[in-house]
Formats: C-alpha cells, sequence, structure tokens
C-alpha cells in the first residue's frame, strides 16, 4: 500500500496497518542528533532557535520547515500535504521592531500581537496588546485580515497544483493549524481577553465565531469546487495537564453550533476524516468534540492523562493519533520496549496511527528515537 492508502485504511478503522510518521522534532533535537551521527546534508536555517519546531508527518506548511535529512535516516511514509493557499490572516501584519533595549525588542508579529521578546529566543514573549480589542476593531479587522474574497489567498498556478494532485500516492490537507473556535481566538484576543468574554461579551465572541465558521465555508467552497483532499485538521490547544480550559457547557453554548456548520458542510462534500489537534487532558471534551463531528484527535499526551488505551475502550469509534509517552525515548530501549507494548492492543483495534504525544524533545538520543522507530516498524509489520 502507498502512503495514502495506508493512512485511510487506517484512519477509517479498514485495516489495522498504520503509516510511519512523526509529529514532529524540536530544533534542539535536531542539533543534537547532527552531533550524534546524523548526517547533514539539507541542514536546518541558521535562524531557527532550540524551541522552534520542525514538521514531521506534514508538508507543505510554509511556516515550519520539515526535518528533512531525517527521511534519509528513519524509515517513513510520505507526509501530507497541506493544499498551499492561505486561510488564515491575510494580508498579515508587517513585522515591525517598535522598540530596541540591549536584550529585547518589541514588536507587532505578522499576526498584529504586540509582544516583548529576548533577542536570543531564549524564552517565550510577553505579549503585550492583541490585535482585536472590541466591536468595532473587530469588524475592521475581519474586514481588512478575514476576507475570503482578498486577492492573493490562493497561488497563481493553484489550478495547476490540484491537476497534478489528483493522482497523488499520499494524503492531502484541506488545512491545519489556525482553524478554530477556541485556538483561533487566542491569536485574535489572548487567552485572558477570550476567558473574561465568554463573560463580559458573550455576544461579540459569538459574533466572531458565526463569522469565521462561514468565513472558511467560504474560502473552502472555492478549494473544493476544484479537488477533494483526503482530511481536514483543526486546531484548538483548549486543555492542559488536568484538564479542559474551558468547561462543557462553554463548549456546548459557544463552540459547538458552529463546529456542527463547519462539519457539515466538509462530510457534505465527501471530506469524512476530520482530525482535531489539542494538547493536554481533553477527556471530558472528547464526547462533545463527537457530537460536533469531529472524527479523530491527536497528539494525545501521556503526561496530561490521555492514555490511548483508556480513550479507545470509552471511545471505540475515535480515530486517534500519537499518544507514545516521549518521556520513554529519554529513558532508553526498555522504557521503549514498554510503551509499544503499552499501544500495541489500540493498533491492532485500527483507527489509531503511533507517533510521539507532541515533538520529539531534546533529551531524546539518536540512538534511542532509532530505536524506537525500529519497534514502529516492526509493530506496522506485525499489524
Amino acid at each position: 500500500m502507498n502512503s495514502r492508502e495506508k493512512f485511510l485504511n487506517c484512519i477509517k478503522f479498514q485495516s489495522s496497518v498504520f503509516p510511519l510518521y512523526e509529529f514532529g522534532f524540536w530544533v534542539g533535537t535536531a542539533k543534537r542528533w547532527y552531533q550524534e551521527g546524523l548526517e547533514r546534508t539539507r541542514g536546518i536555517p541558521d535562524t531557527l532557535a532550540d524551541g522552534d519546531t520542525l514538521l514531521g508527518c506534514v508538508d507543505g506548511w510554509e511556516e515550519y520547515p520539515r526535518f528533512e535529512d531525517l527521511d534519509q535516516a528513519i524509515e517513513f511514509d510520505r507526509p501530507l500535504l497541506k493544499l498551499p493557499y492561505n486561510y488564515w490572516i491575510f494580508p498579515e501584519f508587517e513585522y515591525s521592531i517598535l522598540q530596541e533595549g540591549k536584550d529585547e525588542l518589541v514588536v507587532i508579529d505578522k499576526m498584529g500581537i504586540k509582544k516583548r521578546i529576548k533577542k536570543d529566543n531564549a524564552s517565550i514573549p510577553e505579549y503585550l496588546e492583541w490585535p482585536v480589542r472590541n466591536k468595532d476593531n473587530w469588524e475592521k479587522f475581519k474586514g481588512e485580515r478575514l476576507n475570503p474574497d482578498s486577492e492573493g489567498r490562493f497561488p497563481p498556478d493553484f489550478d495547476s497544483i490540484v491537476s497534478r494532485l489528483g493522482n497523488r500516492d499520499f494524503p492531502l490537507l484541506l488545512s491545519m493549524g489556525y482553524v478554530g473556535f477556541f485556538g483561533s481566538l487566542r491569536y485574535l484576543l489572548g487567552e485572558v481577553n477570550l476567558m473574561l468574554g465568554y463573560y463580559d461579551f458573550p455576544d461579540l465572541l459569538t459574533e466572531i465565531i458565526d463569522y469565521l465558521a462561514d468565513f472558511w465555508i467560504a474560502l473552502w467552497d472555492k478549494v473544493l469546487s476544484r479537488i477533494t483532499p483526503d482530511c481536514v485538521s483543526l486546531w484548538e490547544d483548549m486543555a492542559y495537564k488536568t484538564g479542559s480550559l474551558i468547561s462543557p457547557r462553554l463548549f456546548r453554548q459557544f463552540m459547538l453550533p458552529a463546529y456542527k456548520k463547519l462539519t457539515s458542510f466538509l462530510k457534505e462534500n465527501d471530506i469524512e476524516v476530520v482530525l482535531l489537534d489539542t494538547d493536554g487532558n481533553c477527556f471530558e471534551l472528547i464526547p462533545l468534540f463527537l457530537e460536533a463531528g469531529i472524527t479523530g484527535l491527536f497528539p494525545m499526551e501521556v503526561a496530561a492523562g490521555m492514555d490511548v488505551r483508556e480513550v479507545r475502550r470509552n471511545f471505540p469509534n475515535l480515530q486517534i493519533m500519537g499518544g507514545v509517552d516521549k518521556r520513554a525515548l529519554a529513558t532508553g530501549k526498555e522504557a521503549i520496549d514498554l510503551e509499544i507494548k503499552r499501544v500495541s492492543p489500540v493498533v491492532r483495534s485500527g483507527g489509531y496511527i503511533p507517533f510521539v504525544d507532541h515533538f520529539v524533545p531534546p533529551d531524546v538520543s539518536f540512538s534511542n528515537y532509532r530505536y524506537f522507530r525500529q519497534r514502529l516498524v516492526e509493530l506496522a509489520g506485525r499489524a
């Protein structure tokens, strides 16, 4: 089977043979592995800090490069390809430096967020101001930056690209990242303002969410008239280590109607696989995800209590990706063997693509990672 067949057959519970993917890697991990013997052919951009991201199982996501040198050393299937068009803020803001100190800068980034950053990128930014602050500001913002008909959202050769993808042997993604009704609002308003907004200005939040659903439907209608991708990946990051960031009640009130509208449109256009990326322990939200039309979930962080065995027992029809404890890879071969044994029953039940439960961190040695991938290849062969 080619990569596309493996992905679709596995994710739709038609086979337990899974594609060999990895979610992604920290740049610091790549730097360590080059020192430990990984051959450097393509390399990685010198501008990237240790905490920046290299993608694993997705190609074509312009914001983040792929860890291409690893493809020569490890057996992977062809990654998912994300269609090349802009489905978020467009045109982006011009990156500008507002203040400069000895060790830090105050900048406006491409999404219009004002933040204080360290020049050496040694710590996370301090966020100072967000692009959407009130209703008037939102009206201006959506007209200028979230217009589905803005010229330039699609590359000039988009139709030619689409025609070449008709006979593909790898899965095709409609979108990945930024699309969601919690995560996207974090970029627009900031986490604290969003949380307060559920109580202080619920009507504005409802208006924004409704508009985003219509915006993506209008934009995707232009894509789906040309080609049918194999899946869509939505993004929320709406949970932390011990639970979800919002209650099921707030999810049902604010997000569920928009999700149903969006996923109904996708299924009417023959997209049956609707995956959701959220970190943390989101167990209590899974019934709502399923009601909303979400079919799959990743990366299933083990340290947050997301055990793929328990999830499968409670939600047997939920598609799952990820769920392998990154800490086991840092510990050694015995711990890796135990992880493979732990997830094996879920592999045999189908609908599960195992890989590390977030980006592979730099405390994982190259030899341990190679051993882990060898064990996954063996597991795929047994499946």
